[in-house]
């Protein structure tokens, strides 16, 4: 993939910003002469990797506007809005979620995608162009899609696996930082507390890992494309999800998401050259055939 999507930005940034700040203020308790406390440095690693991963949850909707500039539609201006927010308010019922705030956002090409801290609290935006190229029927179905990412609580158990891999990742990276700092030592000089080499090679450490790590992040979002399908096309018909993604595969840009949303579209649009382990959806033909294969 040719980008980290923006909820892994968003976490790794603050996972760097949080790591500076624990080493600066000298908060690793854990490290001595004798060696690594592991049980402190699992507990230390589990609060600020679970905590960094709810944070970059909470923000998720926050950073989404921003970035893609969605206007927020309080008051229908026109019968494309009134049925736009009509056909989501009666999905979301259907589903048992609260009322998702509805957004348009500027962008040529026809995609959509859903943010949110919960299923009670969620952002469902679409493109202009989804607006313009697509039907009626497949921009119901797109909207189908969406709803169902957020009943299906794919945001929060997208921050649960986050969160537990950064775990991973903070003490991983502390154990290397402390192996590179020990060696970059005198054998004979006592262990003071963390040098340089342990600042340097944690934050680095930190990132490296957290892109490996992203891969499982990655491995779920595809998983999360088959259900949301299966779910727009229980909302809204399958052959009309079926229409809406045949239309997608029909346009030559499939995707015109800033870069940081694109894993949260209903359409990746990813490269030929990228494989498949960093892919944020699946290839639209194997989303169809699934589709097709649903009893």
């Amino acid at each position: 993939m040719k980008r980290v999507m923006l909820f892994l930005l968003t976490n790794l940034a603050i996972l760097v910003v949080l790591g500076i700040v624990v080493n600066v203020l000298g908060a690793n308790r854990f490290l001595s002469q004798a060696g690594i406390d592991m049980t402190g440095l699992l507990i230390f690693a589990a609060i600020f990797g679970m905590g960094g991963s709810f944070i970059s949850l909470a923000l998720s909707k926050w950073i989404a506007k921003r970035v893609t500039g969605a206007q927020i539609i309080e008051q229908p201006k026109n019968s494309a809005e009134q049925w736009l927010v009509e056909t989501v308010r009666a999905q979301a019922r259907r589903a048992g979620i609260g009322m998702p705030e509805v957004a348009i956002y500027t962008s040529p090409a026809p995609n959509a995608f859903a943010t949110g801290g919960n299923r009670n609290n969620a952002l469902v935006a679409v493109s202009t162009g989804l607006l313009e190229q697509m039907t009626q029927d497949e921009i119901e179905a797109v909207l189908a899609h969406e709803i169902s990412h957020v009943a299906n609580g794919d945001m929060v158990t997208l921050a649960l696996i986050q969160g537990v891999l950064n775990t991973f990742v903070i003490a991983l990276a502390r154990i290397v930082g402390y192996m590179v700092d020990r060696a970059l030592r005198p054998s004979e000089e006592a262990y003071a507390g963390p040098g340089m080499g342990f600042w340097i090679t944690t934050i680095i450490a930190e990132i490296l890992f957290g892109i490996l790590a992203s891969m499982i992040v990655f491995w779920f979002s595809r998983y999360r494309e088959f259900r949301a399908d299966a779910g727009g096309a229980n909302l809204a018909g399958r052959q009309k999800m079926i229409a809406a993604l045949e239309r997608l595969g029909r346009v030559a840009e499939p995707s015109h998401l800033p870069s940081e949303m694109r894993a949260f579209g209903i359409n990746g649009g990813m490269r030929k050259h990228l494989t498949k382990l960093f892919r944020t959806h699946p290839p639209l033909e194997e989303r169809i055939a699934a589709l097709k294969a649903l009893r």
